[in-house]
């Protein structure tokens, strides 16, 4: 598919979508804001940095978005404490790996497959007795900690960032009404968001203006997509944004 004059819908981030704005904007496209979700720091860091603080007791540390990269590497830095060398370091996918390498952290692991089900399998044979550091957000599912927990592991999960549900501009809005191309989802949370927002307007989820098409950036989204019985028509091999757009490209 040829994405020029394409309209298409980013319910990511605004803050977040600089990359993707850019790619699509390359091509042609017309990206449209609609951003469902918000990523605010803690307002009480107390849990938080006592974990931090007892870091040295954990053998692995397994981060699932550039998100909790952020939180748990810079409060660190407010807290005058390094991280241990001893530690291992696990990581969803490239973009999460990546955004390690400003804070001098090498990654020891990367799933085959950019999602937490994937990293949970890949690693399980390596978690017997292992003391794990999960940080998350207050949204996220259970199932990485769950998994890890069965193949033997002690997993202390703690919330190092929130989640929040957020409502799109006015103008955006209408231009959903009015009819877009794409509708493009990144992580599970801007899915239910959508869903939310929709349904907050009153706009008919299953009878969408256009009959836009739905692209995710991967296999957990999807299922979100799925789940709330909607079609997925796009899905990227690549889980990162540059993949997302190649995908559209080439449907």
């Amino acid at each position: 598919m040829k994405l020029i004059n394409k309209r298409i819908l980013i319910t990511r981030p605004k803050e977040r979508a600089k990359e993707f704005t850019e790619l699509l904007t390359a091509e042609g496209a017309k990206p449209i804001f609609f951003p469902v979700i918000q990523i605010f720091p803690l307002s009480d860091t107390s849990q938080l940095d006592d974990t931090l603080r007892s870091i040295a007791n954990y053998d692995w540390l397994i981060l699932t978005s550039i998100h909790a990269v952020e939180a748990i590497f810079n409060r660190l830095q407010i807290l005058g404490l390094d991280f241990p060398n001893h530690i291992h370091v696990a990581a969803v996918g490239m973009q999460t790996s990546s955004s390690l390498s400003k804070y001098g952290i090498e990654v020891d692991f990367i799933p085959t497959i950019y999602t937490t089900e994937a990293l949970a399998d890949d690693l399980g044979a390596n978690m017997s007795a292992k003391r794990v550091l999960l940080p998350q957000s207050n949204l996220s599912r259970d199932t990485l900690r769950a998994s890890l927990s069965s193949a033997g592991a002690t997993v202390d999960e703690v919330i190092a960032y929130h989640t929040l549900k957020t409502q799109p501009e006015p103008q955006a809005i209408a231009s959903l009404r009015s009819g877009v191309d794409v509708i493009t989802f990144a992580s599970p949370s801007s899915v239910h968001g959508f869903v939310d927002v929709l349904a907050e307007n009153e706009i008919d989820i299953h009878n969408l203006p256009n009959n836009p098409l739905v692209a995710c950036i991967g296999q957990v989204t999807a299922s979100a997509v799925r789940e709330v019985v909607l079609p997925v028509h796009i899905e990227a091999k690549e889980h990162t944004i540059r993949g997302l757009v190649t995908a559209m490209k080439e449907i």
